[in-house]
């Protein structure tokens, strides 16, 4: 007879900037949420909570202990979800320093991703996305082909972080349950 064993695996969904009470930290609960009522629980990891020595320690090799619990996090995490918000035409800095500072090729090789962009404006971060989609290649974290776009953040959320929007929600809904089988 013929046993499995039931493989759990761990999702961390990373809201992408260190801007406090962000549109994108907002949207980042939404998916974890809706998540969570689908079935599959998820940590949140909102880069506004990266130590404040990051670059002076963590980049280098010099570990810091602060760091080394977010490292475990991502060590341990087998899909990401990120929600990516357009800053300059692109993604934030923070989330590139942040990838430079986690342990290669252990936090991201061989493991899978979503990619949500969103921004303020027309677009939904589509430019910061496709950048982001290159440094995921570079470092073989497998990106789910299905990217969402999210434009015009601030009439898209309700006051209690919900998408209001049907065709959005849809969206959403749809990239969530694909992540679920991805």
């Amino acid at each position: 007879m013929l046993t499995y064993k039931h493989y759990l695996q761990m999702v961390t969904i990373i809201a992408s900037t260190n801007r406090p009470q962000s549109s994108t930290l907002k949207l980042a609960k939404y998916y974890q949420k809706t998540l969570l009522a689908k079935g599959l629980e998820a940590g949140l990891l909102s880069l506004s909570e990266l130590p404040d020595t990051l670059i002076a320690t963590d980049l280098y090799g010099k570990r810091s202990a602060a760091f080394q619990k977010i490292q475990d996090t991502i060590t341990a995490t087998d899909k990401f979800i990120f929600v990516i918000p357009e800053y300059n035409g692109s993604f934030p800095g923070i989330l590139k320093t942040f990838i430079d500072a986690c342990s290669f090729p252990q936090s991201f090789y061989g493991k899978k991703a979503a990619l949500v962009g969103l921004s303020s404006g027309r677009y939904g971060n589509i430019r910061g996305i496709e950048h982001f989609t290159g440094i995921c290649n570079y470092i073989h974290l497998n990106v789910m082909p299905l990217k969402i776009h999210i434009t015009d953040i601030k009439s898209e959320l309700d006051a209690e972080g919900n998408l209001v929007n049907p065709d959005t929600i849809a969206f959403t809904d749809e990239q969530m349950n694909k992540f679920t089988a991805f």
